[in-house]
Parts: structure tokens; sequence; C-alpha cells
């Protein structure tokens, strides 16, 4: 269940964060992809971390987001693509 919902927010993530950046780089779908990866590496990075009374969907999904998130937005800064501002 948790991963299903980390992939999810991932693709949903990667395509918003590929939207907020624009000038290059390797198209929507890196970003995606990007974001899946993201957000599974901090769903699973916070669920490690969480205390094993509480290891709820919400926190490893809010998790996952920023994940998802951190690492779209790194590709985009590391390929030279900006925000708009």
């Amino acid at each position: 269940m948790y991963f299903l919902s980390w992939v999810v927010v991932g693709l949903i993530t990667g395509w918003l964060t590929g939207k907020l950046v624009r000038e290059g780089g390797y198209g929507p779908i890196v970003n995606i992809v990007m974001g899946v990866a993201g957000a599974v590496a901090g769903g699973f990075v916070a669920r490690l971390a969480s205390s094993p009374n509480y290891r709820g969907l919400a926190y490893t999904t809010f998790a996952a987001i920023l994940g998802a998130a951190i690492v779209t937005g790194i590709n985009a800064y590391a390929t030279g693509r900006k925000r708009y501002a």
C-alpha cells in the first residue's frame, strides 16, 4: 500500500516540479522518473526513520513528496533549467 502511494505521489510531484522549471533539461518523462525515484527513496527513509508505533500513510506520503521535489529540483538545476520568478 505504501509503495503504490509513493509511486503515485512521485508521478504527480515529478510532473508538477517539471512544470515549475523551464529552459532545457531532459523533458517530462525524466521529471516523472526522477519524481518516482525521489518519492520511493523519501518514503522508504521516512518509514525506516519513524518509530515502530507511528508509520502512518500520511507521514510517509509527505516524506515522499519532499523526496520527489528535491530529486526533481536537483535534476532541473543541474541541467541548467531555471524557475519562474
